[in-house]
């Protein structure tokens, strides 16, 4: 990880972190701004890397970035050619090797009325993939039904582990674990954050039953999916268009499980979005597993120096009833 992410950032900026014993395992953001302090994002808070070779919390003293550190960024995310990566650009992220997803954002260029590319680009957001496996061990036994996975919706805020839980989710239902025997999984990764894709490969580990979609939208790819694949269960994140609803009720009558990701606080909240409440109120989900984002960035307790990145607040089942007692799940 360590080489992966320090071959992105130019030589001046090496050279000031070069003497700093950086904890990769809790780093999880480098953002890069032209003009403005270069900021190291931890689990315990941000830091501006300093003119004096340490990380120091006072803007005054942080080293600010250049055009030169954006353009040696680019060049080595674009292995020197970002034309070839005009698809990624329009999405705004470039997935690169160890499933690091950076973000691109600059001046936007447009076509009739969709983005065909971002050009000048100024601000770089690297963000560090971490896999944490066994975070969904306490929730296994809620999904399951005999041998059957449950269709199983994961609601949560930005930045409260969803991803996470459902990558661990797939990786258990695999592979097999104590519950039952492993079976096929599809996984449609439209942003390639499940299984971080990098030219083909996946760089997370999701099971060796697992086949991959990358970078194809949801409910397109789901269908290819059920076509080709033959899966027990589909795996999608961040649902919320109309044809993914669409979709994923037709996956659901057909057989086959659905694993789902969706932003949102509570299944109250859920039902306030249109397109969503149609499947909450059809009980198309028997379980829904709730996130919430606080405490994420906290030590476990006085005496662990794991981190807090999410926590699983309760289960419910298509009726409501509520199966599970908050827990910590999801600790670097």
């Amino acid at each position: 990880m360590k080489n992966e992410i320090l071959k992105l950032l130019s030589p001046s900026i090496k050279c000031l972190i070069k003497d700093i014993n950086i904890d990769f395992s809790k780093l999880t953001e480098i953002r890069l701004r032209i003009n403005e302090p270069i900021i190291f994002v931890f689990n315990d808070g941000e830091y501006f890397l300093c003119e004096k070779r340490n990380f120091t919390v006072n803007r005054k003293l942080a080293y600010r970035v250049n055009a030169e550190d954006i353009r040696f960024a680019l060049d080595m995310i674009s292995n020197y050619s970002l034309y070839a990566y005009e698809d990624e650009l329009r999405q705004g992220f470039i997935t690169i090797c160890g499933g690091h997803r950076v973000g691109l954002m600059g001046q936007a260029v447009m076509d009739n009325k969709s983005i065909k590319s971002v050009k000048h680009i100024s601000f770089i957001n690297i963000r560090i993939a971490h896999q944490i496996k066994g975070c969904a061990n306490e929730v296994l036994p809620y999904i399951y039904n005999d041998e059957r996975v449950l269709h199983t919706l994961i609601i949560s805020p930005p930045g409260g582990g969803k991803t996470t839980l459902l990558r661990d989710m797939v990786r258990c239902i695999s592979d097999g674990n104590g519950i039952c025997k492993g079976m096929n999984v599809g996984v449609v990764d439209e942003r390639s954050e499940i299984a971080a894709c990098y030219m083909g490969v996946p760089q997370n580990d999701v099971g060796i039953r697992t086949d991959i979609l990358d970078a194809c939208p949801k409910a397109e790819g789901m269908l290819m999916m059920l076509r080709s694949m033959n899966p027990k269960v589909i795996a999608v994140d961040e649902i919320g268009g109309r044809e993914d609803i669409d979709v994923i009720s037709y996956v659901i009558n057909s057989g086959c499980s659905i694993l789902a990701t969706v932003h949102g606080y509570s299944i109250d909240d859920i039902r306030t979005k249109p397109v969503l409440r149609k499947l909450v109120d059809e009980k198309a989900f028997e379980r829904y597993i709730v996130l919430d984002g606080r405490h994420r960035g906290q030590k476990v307790s006085k005496s662990d120096e794991r981190y807090i990145i999410g926590r699983v607040s309760n289960i419910f089942d298509e009726r409501g009833n509520e199966l599970f007692l908050k827990s910590y799940l999801h600790a670097n």
